[in-house]
């Protein structure tokens, strides 16, 4: 008669150590909230299974022009460690994430640019689009993995490791690029957008590149930028622009409508992932993803 009890005692008793072990892995799981996809990617290439890594902003979203909601800024009070790009990308958030720094870890990727590698509009407007050259994304990369591994000791061997496979990753996708883009003739490597977001892109990998409007999309466009635009496309015969998934393709309209006018017929050479990645689950899903298909519809649009 005795040993059911005994049976279910030890039932309840090892029901009891799973939990506490359950427990106790969910708290050495660091929550990492990220700004953005990109920075979630890298971050999650960087922890693996080790963090719970979280994006506030999706596919589509401008972060220029993001505003955090009451969601997000739960998010941000509970996470263990706060990632986001800097150099005024978020805009708006950079306030709340300065008031958080003061009492949790906040990184931003920007920090491990050297400040001389940065593109400069004026002496004090630094470009924040640093991801579209993937060299210079590797450094940025490789100073969250230094701070990760700071911030969370037990798993800093397995996060040094992981950095240094995905370095390797970077680089045969920055030689991707490079040698994707060469089978472009040098006269119509010209890359059109909407806004200025490609300037790095440009000057890693040899291609002229022309935004409607300025680095950030707060900034509106006039009449005179859609006639410069429309004006420098026809005299250099270029047969391919480019919408983005995250900023509204209206400006590109107005573009494209006064090249026909001027009687250039020019085409709409696809759309880019600029400052937000594709959906989840799909390959522009991820930062290498999104970078393959920028280019393989560059190449297509204008070959």
């Amino acid at each position: 008669m005795k040993w059911p009890k005994i049976f279910i005692w030890c039932s309840v008793w090892l029901a009891f150590m799973s939990a506490c072990t359950q427990a106790q892995e969910k708290k050495e799981r660091l929550m990492v909230v990220c700004t953005t996809g990109m920075l979630a990617d890298a971050v999650q290439q960087i922890t693996g299974p080790d963090a719970e890594v979280i994006a506030l902003m999706g596919p589509g979203v401008d972060p220029h022009l993001y505003k955090a909601t009451q969601g997000d800024l739960q998010k941000l009070q509970d996470a263990d460690i706060i990632v986001y790009n800097g150099l005024h990308l978020e805009g708006k958030m950079s306030e709340v994430l300065e008031a958080l720094s003061a009492h949790k870890t906040v990184i931003a990727a920007s920090d491990g640019i050297d400040p001389s590698s940065l593109r400069m509009l004026g002496a004090k407007v630094s470009d924040p689009h640093i991801w579209f050259d993937v060299k210079l994304w590797s450094k940025a990369v490789a100073h969250l993995a230094k701070q990760l591994s700071q911030a969370d000791t037990l798993h800093r061997a397995d996060y040094l490791q992981r950095h240094q496979m995905y370095q390797r990753e970077l680089l045969a996708l920055d030689s991707l690029v490079r040698t994707s883009l060469s089978a472009i003739p040098p006269p119509q490597r010209v890359l059109i957008t909407a806004h200025d977001a490609f300037g790095y892109f440009g000057a890693a990998y040899q291609m002229e590149v022309r935004g409607l409007q300025g680095l950030s999309t707060v900034s509106d466009y006039g009449l005179n930028d859609v006639t410069t635009l429309v004006d420098f496309i026809v005299e250099r015969k270029i047969n391919a622009i480019f919408t983005e998934t995250s900023v509204s393709d209206k400006s590109i309209q107005a573009v494209l409508q006064g090249c026909n006018s001027k009687g250039h017929q020019v085409k709409l050479g696809g759309s880019l992932y600029s400052d937000a990645m594709g959906a989840t689950g799909t390959p522009e899903g991820t930062y290498s993803g999104m970078v393959k298909k920028n280019v393989e519809t560059i190449v297509n649009a204008l070959l």
